[in-house]
């Protein structure tokens, strides 16, 4: 079996207007994603995704031109089942023979951002490749389940303070959720601002519902330390990104500041900004994107390292499908997951994209036990979204 052909296109699916929401990104329109397609020479199909931006808050093109121009010629002829050889030799790029003799990294000089959002979305193509070759879903490939459903969070929460309550509490009522999150920071301005929402949403939740809450990385380390005080009480599950994702410092200030759990690393890439998470003690949740981290090996790794300092995985799947179908699979297998993302803002990138129904029921959402990551794409869906380059 060898890779016969890798397409990408940059797929652009409009939100309806009523159900479009604004936060520290704007407002959010569409929902982009670049999408890889990957054909094996007996008939094989994989579906990867990489990401470059959050939901329609940037451009793909720049991506899409990487995978089609730069990155899909290197894998034609290649071995699909390589996954880990082929992750390490788009990674190290003309060192990687070097590498691969010497037993450690020598990474290209633009060994982040759009490089890892290519490999990214090859190497959860390969993934399904895989699965599919060998009639098994990846989770096996990983080692094994230890669930066939796994509890999930709905994730959203833009509302004002007066209307905040109302907005988390339908999501309880949609999916069974016990478990909601909410956006603050930026969008609002000044923490006791975004602090008046969080007390608003445990008055209307409750004492049994859990509640985080997501900076996007838009406070100073001395709001986010501010913005804990203002809310010590409201028994928050977790503080998201309270800072940016380059003061990893900052982050551990943060952390250390109170007793609130930090979830961070949707911005991050690759095990080694994961293992600086873990050695600063800034986080105590990693939440690796699977299509921007480096793909489900490179998400497996990061579990790894996790469990290795006793924290615990939350991927980041505000995504598309074939981002958001690798996560079940990583969370399925990996023995630091613990809670799913399942956004309740309008995202077109999963439920249209494929004619699988994805949904949570009872809280819980279930792991896809079809071979490779278990979805069909809805290829008129493609085709009417595709951007044309």
């Amino acid at each position: 079996m060898r890779i016969k052909s890798a397409q990408a296109w940059w797929v652009r699916i409009p939100i309806a207007p009523d159900r479009q929401h604004r936060s520290d990104f704007g407002l959010l329109q569409t929902f982009d994603a670049a999408i890889l397609r990957v054909e094996t020479d007996d008939g094989l199909v994989g579906w990867g995704e990489g990401k470059n931006a959050a939901g329609s808050a940037g451009t793909y093109a720049a991506l899409v031109h990487m995978l089609n121009h730069e990155i899909a010629p290197r894998l034609i002829g290649r071995d699909p089942a390589d996954i880990v050889q082929i992750w390490e030799m788009l990674y190290n790029g003309v060192r990687y023979e070097t590498a691969a003799a010497q037993g450690y990294a020598m990474p290209e000089l633009s060994r982040r951002g759009l490089s890892i959002a290519a490999i990214s979305a090859v190497d959860i193509a390969l993934w399904d490749i895989l699965g599919k070759s060998l009639g098994q879903p990846v989770w096996r490939l990983l080692g094994g389940r230890k669930s066939d459903r796994m509890p999930a969070y709905a994730s959203g929460g833009w509302a004002p303070a007066d209307k905040i309550g109302e907005q988390l509490q339908s999501y309880l009522a949609d999916g069974g959720f016990r478990a909601v999150k909410m956006r603050v920071g930026a969008m609002d301005g000044l923490p006791h601002i975004s602090a008046a929402r969080v007390k608003a949403a445990r008055a209307a939740l409750g004492p049994d519902i859990q509640l985080m809450v997501d900076a996007h990385g838009t406070y100073t380390v001395a709001e986010a330390k501010r913005f804990i005080q203002l809310v010590s009480d409201c028994d928050l599950a977790w503080f998201e990104e309270p800072v940016s994702a380059d003061d990893k410092a900052g982050m551990a200030e943060v952390r250390s500041s109170g007793l609130m759990p930090i979830a961070a690393g949707e911005s991050d890439t690759t095990r080694f900004a994961f293992r600086d998470l873990a050695i600063l003690r800034s986080a105590d949740i990693f939440q690796p994107d699977p299509a921007f981290c480096g793909g489900i090996t490179e998400a497996m790794r990061i579990g790894a390292i996790a469990s290795a300092f006793n924290l615990r995985l939350a991927p980041h799947l505000w995504a598309g499908a074939p981002c958001f179908f690798a996560g079940l699979h990583v969370c399925a297998a990996s023995p630091a997951s613990f809670i799913i993302e399942y956004s309740l803002g309008a995202n077109p990138m999963i439920h249209d994209l494929v004619e699988d129904e994805v949904r949570v029921e009872d809280g819980m959402i279930k792991i896809p036990d079809r071979p490779g990551l278990g979805f069909t794409i809805a290829e008129t869906v493609l085709e009417t979204y595709a951007q044309k380059s």
